[in-house]
């Protein structure tokens, strides 16, 4: 999609919040710092449209970005990160679980791991939970160009294996912010899940 009109329409913490015109949402989920606001801004093709933060456990509500007039993508706390309070995770954790569990208009999710590391207990978990719920899955592997590309195939399978991939409701990408490599495809997932 060429991307020239994004708007962030609203931040919400419940279901009352959420917009109500229809139109279909993607969300992306991923540990804190692992480059969701990188992930947006390349495919809406905006330097500093979503906030890029140097402090992780910034995004605290479910945000809601109107794109092209044509869906939403919802950008969603990050967790895992270690400095917010228990109380404040378990917020998040039910915030998080009203959203997908309940939203009639969310038709996949972009899940994010990192590519160079393993998948956390909270990736594997997330990965687990969404799955359950019978959620179209694309695992994004961000900050790929930190790895070569002979290399992909390696840290694609050890990715898979970690989070128990299954290719009936997952699909996987290699991406990265700094060369683009990947958005063309990820594009295409959303596209296709609209």
């Amino acid at each position: 999609m060429d991307v020239h009109n994004v708007d962030m329409v609203m931040s919400a913490v419940s279901a009352a919040q959420y917009p109500t015109d229809g139109k279909p949402e993607i969300a992306l989920v991923g540990r804190s710092n692992v480059g969701k606001s990188s992930l947006t801004n390349t495919l809406i093709q905006r330097k500093n449209f979503a906030r890029t933060s140097s402090q992780p456990g910034k995004t605290q509500t479910l945000n809601f970005y109107n794109v092209e007039d044509q869906l939403y993508f919802v950008d969603v706390p990050g967790y895992g990160y270690a400095k917010v309070s228990k109380k404040q995770r378990e917020e998040f954790g039910r915030m998080i679980e009203e959203y997908i569990t309940s939203r009639k208009q969310l038709r996949g999710v972009v899940s994010l791991v990192d590519a160079r590391h393993d998948p956390s207990e909270d990736d594997v978990s997330m990965y687990e939970w969404l799955h359950y719920y019978n959620i179209p899955i694309l695992i994004v592997a961000t900050k790929s160009d930190k790895i070569s590309k002979s290399k992909f195939n390696k840290y694609e399978a050890n990715i898979k294996r970690i989070l128990g991939f299954d290719d009936e409701d997952s699909d996987f990408q290699f991406f990265s912010s700094e060369t683009k490599y990947g958005k063309d495809q990820v594009w295409e997932w959303i596209e296709a899940h609209m």
